[in-house]
């Protein structure tokens, strides 16, 4: 297994403003330090996952989700010999960009800003790491690592279409550094994947909890009906439990299948260098196709049984009237929200910007005021 070592980023290319080496921490560690005491980090625990923040204390929001998908990425990335620091702030930053309300407050923000540019979460991470963040004398934004960089630009993979970037970053601004057509490193594709481990997974816990759907409901699927026979006669016991039990079994199945199934990728495809992880044309990080299958009727089931149910939905549609109506308002008089905001200012995306950045309750909470 120690031949993966050469295959992790632990050495840093460097950052797009030159610093100083720090003697007590690796350059990744103080990549994660910086999102973990960022504004837009904190701004999370107020944000919504599925449920409405307001919603109950027990549901997932953006900064839980974003703690488990870390977890279950740095298990990966240990088991691996990968680095681990890397692979632990991709995890962590990766939804920095979200909207209040979710998807559906995403969708609405694009909506408003459909003749700007539009809006989409993952550039609008790249925005928050790189301009809007402003805690630093000699440079705007985080000043990230290269490969933290690297990582968030190609959460979905490589870049294929740079217009957007273009538009609401700007290619200059990463000086030739990036190269958007390759794939990124594996601690980047293992944070990708753990995302989709982790709200699959939490979103089923979060949605017998909510009582969406039931946990019978959830056995016709035969993944989790295999898992449910091992603990069958203990459903008296404690319901709870024993669905915090096949949730824990589905992220071990799931964890141990990507392991197997990066593991012989590596080998299928003789990977033994980090240029070849770049310059391969697929995931390296990846299900195998037997539990890709597994993933799709997850994924169905809760599109069906969860994200389009009739409380969802009602919420979804409350977010994003709250959002048009901010929206709307705000770019009228700017001034009155937002702070040092310039005439040569870009206003709908400073408008963007402002209300991507708010949490539930704070949208909410203006919202009510202003209606």
């Amino acid at each position: 297994m120690n031949n993966f070592i050469k295959l992790g980023q632990f050495k840093s290319n460097g950052r797009l403003v030159s610093e100083p080496i720090n003697k007590f921490r690796t350059p990744f560690q103080r990549d994660r330090d910086r999102i973990i005491h960022s504004e837009a980090f904190r701004r999370l625990k107020h944000k919504t996952q599925v449920f409405v923040n307001t919603d109950g204390d027990h549901f997932r929001t953006r900064i839980t989700h974003s703690i488990e998908v870390s977890q279950i990425a740095r298990t990966i990335s240990k088991y691996l010999h990968l680095n681990e620091e890397l692979t632990e702030t991709l995890s962590l930053a990766h939804d920095l960009g979200h909207t209040p309300f979710g998807h559906a407050g995403e969708d609405a923000l694009n909506e408003c800003m459909i003749n700007y540019g539009g809006f989409d979460h993952n550039i609008q991470t790249l925005r928050i790491v790189m301009f809007l963040e402003n805690k630093y004398l000699k440079f705007k934004g985080l000043n990230l690592t290269l490969e933290t960089l690297d990582g968030l630009i190609k959460h979905n993979g490589p870049v294929r279409n740079k217009s957007k970037i273009d538009k609401l970053i700007g290619i200059k601004n990463f000086k030739n550094k990036i190269n958007f057509n390759k794939y990124p490193s594996l601690e980047a594709q293992i944070a990708a994947i753990s995302d989709d481990i982790a709200y699959n997974n939490h979103d089923i816990q979060d949605g017998i909890k909510a009582k969406i759907f039931s946990l019978n409901e959830l056995l016709e699927i035969n993944f989790f009906r295999n898992i449910f026979k091992k603990y069958k006669s203990k459903i008296k016991n404690n319901k709870q439990v024993i669905l915090n039990q096949i949730v824990r079994d589905s992220i071990n199945l799931m964890v141990k299948d990507i392991i197997d199934n990066t593991i012989e990728n590596i080998k299928r495809n003789k990977i033994n260098s980090k240029n070849k992880i770049y310059s391969n044309t697929n995931l390296i990080v990846d299900f195998s196709s037997k539990h890709k299958s597994i993933i799709s009727e997850i994924r169905s089931f809760l599109r069906i049984s969860m994200y389009n149910n009739k409380k969802v939905l009602l919420n979804n549609n409350n977010g994003k009237k709250i959002i048009k109506k901010l929206f709307n308002k705000i770019q009228k008089k700017p001034n009155l929200f937002i702070s040092h905001l310039s005439n040569k200012s870009d206003k709908q995306r400073a408008v963007a910007d402002f209300i991507s950045g708010m949490t539930d309750r704070y949208a909410i909470s203006i919202y009510n005021k202003i209606k």
